[in-house]
């Protein structure tokens, strides 16, 4: 998972810098929503049993009855990783500290550079 993370961190610099001088804050926010969506559906599905997704949500510090309820659940990745125990566990300065960079704050630091043109 670190080298997925990395990987993406390295492709979205790169994607940034290409499409920073675009405007569009609102873009990037939603897009910097849905990355951080698509890297926590990826840990559920890394995390393959119940028992392992209950483990790994009470290491990140959910309660033991939202991290039974969470990770015994049946349903899909996707819609799993925008429940209250996937956020709760997996917070953005948990991703951060994963490796992962958002798309909206290197937008934010390239904004100077928007300016010159």
């Amino acid at each position: 998972m670190q080298r997925m993370v990395g990987e993406l961190s390295r492709y979205l610099r790169g994607w940034t810098g290409y499409f920073a001088l675009a405007c569009t804050k609102n873009v990037f926010a939603r897009l910097d929503e849905w990355i951080r969506r698509r890297v926590r559906m990826c840990y559920w599905k890394q995390w393959l049993y119940a028992r392992t997704r209950i483990r790994k949500l009470m290491q990140l510090g959910v309660d033991r009855d939202a991290a039974f309820s969470h990770g015994a659940s049946r349903k899909g990745y996707w819609r799993l990783a925008k429940t209250l125990g996937g956020h709760t566990g997996m917070t953005k300065q948990w991703l951060r500290d994963q490796g992962l960079v958002f798309v909206r704050y290197l937008w934010s630091e390239l904004a100077p550079l928007r300016r010159t043109a």
